[in-house]
């Protein structure tokens, strides 16, 4: 058996926690999955509900083809456009529709209704630690 250090044991728990999130998530979230989810609440955070594609890519920590696969499915079912950029034909923007308008809304609602249920209320001091920690662990992973 081995023995890794307690940072190496938290990323290790962490992994372990995104998977059964997703798994869970996806289940409530009314036929779109956590990571369509996260996609249209990106959208929905920028000017005009519009992103370029490799904007929205990084937003939600994944590559230009990762992305790519995620938004042709939802394309096809209404939740997001593609345009072309206005000046440049080359870039792909990204824009909320309405269908995705009505999911996220519907996915707003499920989601807050599935923290209560998890996580704990007189916890949201640590939860604002943890989360900027995991900012900071997120900053030294770009570099």
């Amino acid at each position: 058996m081995y023995k890794i250090n307690s940072s190496a044991k938290f990323l290790i728990d962490i992994a372990k926690f995104q998977t059964e999130l997703n798994r869970r998530l996806d289940a409530r979230l009314n036929g779109i999955g956590f990571n369509e989810f996260i996609i249209l609440y990106h959208l929905s955070q920028a000017t005009n509900c519009t992103m370029r594609r490799i904007d929205l890519a990084e937003k939600v920590g994944l590559t230009a083809s990762g992305i790519t696969r995620l938004l042709l499915p939802m394309e096809k079912i209404g939740l997001i456009k593609k345009e072309a950029h206005a000046h440049d034909a080359r870039v792909s923007q990204v824009v909320l529709a309405p269908g995705g308008k009505m999911k996220l809304e519907e996915g707003i609602e499920r989601m807050e209704i599935f923290c209560e249920d998890v996580i704990p209320k007189n916890k949201t001091k640590k939860m604002d630690e943890f989360s900027a920690l995991l900012i900071e662990i997120g900053k030294n992973l770009r570099q």
